[in-house]
């Protein structure tokens, strides 16, 4: 336990390889798994696919609610590891499966409440509503695998075992991919599910992970000892964990509230336009998990280093950190440039989605020269405990330049000027992401440096 910690010790190009790539090997599984539910569901009918995709905003409100409390955990956690505190870590380790479980409640209630209002809302269409219901209800009933894998992934993260996240990810993402053509279409004498059995898969998947990850942070995590049966909440770790955490949640809450608007600004033009937003996100996230699973691996190693005082380190760590980032993001933008049309044929696309998605995609992608850069900048902000700017820049972005952007445009030029909000606001975020850049490097890095003269 009093050994150093390899995240203040490995070289910074190695670490950070250590730290990421099993995340981003997850990372890309998990992304496989969203493209591979949505190429199923597909194949039901294109009311199904838009369906899956207005369902999107409600599932991503929970992940962001699960992983920006996570954020929080990994900063607080590996920062007192670095402190060499680990009685506090244990208690904080302690605190996110408790947060965990108080998630899981909220968000059961919601599923089984107000599901239904929740697609009446963006469309009338009988088909879409009957379909997006059923399978947003089982998501959220049975969503304590979720909540507790990504809790246990934070757990092995924050103490630099990402080798460990990535089976528990991995797994849960195979069992899914494994089990969505079983229940959808009733194979091996499984029942004929149809959309309820694409959501049926993914509980599944994400069960497993949590079960596996409870056994694997007690077998291999020993950094950490945890003690649930003393267990007493305190408001003041629930206070730290969530000062970097609440903005993580905004901010990724914010893409929801983004997607929400996108499909009824889409869906005005036609449920096509609607059912190509939601590809374009599958297809978008085989090149930006591979980024966030970049900052899973950064964001521990430079909250230990702060707390160690190797300022060096930090900010090696995050130079290298978007190089890889832009070069990832680099290679998605060629992807898109020149394969649109076979991406789409991925989700059995007809005339009227590959006239519309091919150009859409091509002119998304135009933002990805710049998004690698504006992420890793944010999992600097995190990590140092300031998760306020990253939610000002991405509420910024998403709320007062995409969508405001989007709504004119369609107004302007219809449908094939829309997309063009994406580019356009990734400029400014570039732009707000370096200004915040340059105020922590004064207020955090110099006087870390001059400190450890």
């Amino acid at each position: 336990m009093n050994t150093e910690n390899k995240m203040g010790v490995m070289p910074v190009n190695k670490l950070l390889i250590t730290m990421s790539v099993p995340m981003i090997l997850s990372m890309l599984v998990q992304a496989l798994y969203n493209v591979v539910d949505s190429m199923f569901v597909a194949q039901i009918s294109e009311n199904a696919l838009t369906a899956v995709s207005l369902a999107f905003p409600a599932q991503n409100l929970m992940i962001a609610v699960a992983t920006g409390t996570g954020v929080g955990v990994n900063a607080v956690l590996s920062r007192s590891l670095g402190e060499k505190n680990f009685e506090r870590a244990n208690q904080i380790a302690e605190h996110a499966l408790f947060l965990a479980l108080l998630s899981y409640l909220a968000f059961a209630f919601l599923g089984l409440t107000v599901s239904r209002q929740f697609f009446l809302l963006q469309t009338d269409i009988d088909d879409i509503v009957e379909y997006g219901t059923e399978y947003l209800r089982i998501c959220t009933v049975a969503s304590f695998g979720l909540f507790g894998q990504v809790a246990f992934e934070k757990l092995m993260q924050s103490t630099g075992r990402t080798f460990y996240s990535m089976i528990i990810q991995g797994v849960g993402a195979i069992t899914n991919i494994i089990l969505d053509p079983i229940f959808i279409f009733g194979l091996f004498g499984a029942p004929k599910m149809g959309v309820s059995g694409a959501a049926v898969a993914t509980v599944a998947g994400q069960i497993l992970a949590f079960i596996l990850g409870f056994f694997l942070n007690r077998a291999k995590n020993t950094d950490l000892s945890l003690s649930l049966k003393t267990f007493r909440p305190k408001c003041e770790i629930i206070g730290h964990i969530y000062s970097v955490g609440i903005p993580s949640i905004i901010m990724a809450s914010v893409g929801s509230v983004m997607t929400f608007g996108m499909n009824k600004i889409l869906i005005a033009f036609t449920s096509t336009a609607t059912a190509v937003f939601g590809v374009y996100f599958k297809l978008q996230s085989f090149i930006f998990m591979p980024v966030f699973g970049l900052n899973n691996g950064t964001v521990p190693i430079i909250a230990y280093n702060y707390g160690a005082g190797k300022a060096d380190r930090i900010m090696k760590t995050l130079k290298l950190a978007i190089l890889y980032a832009v070069a990832i993001m680099f290679v998605g933008f060629i992807v898109f440039q020149t394969l649109p049309d076979r991406l789409l044929m991925i989700f059995n696309a007809s005339e009227t989605m590959l006239s519309i998605g091919v150009p859409a995609l091509r002119i998304i992608s135009i933002s990805f020269l710049l998004a690698g850069y504006c992420i890793v900048c944010s999992s600097l902000f995190q990590a140092l405990g300031h998760g306020m700017l990253s939610l000002w820049v991405s509420v910024f972005r998403q709320l007062v330049v995409l969508l405001p952007a989007a709504y004119v445009l369609s107004k302007i030029g219809g449908l094939s000027y829309v997309w063009l909000s994406y580019p356009i606001a990734e400029i400014f975020s570039c732009l707000f992401s370096t200004c915040f850049l340059r105020h922590i490097y004064k207020k955090e890095i110099i006087p870390l440096k001059k400190a450890s003269v």
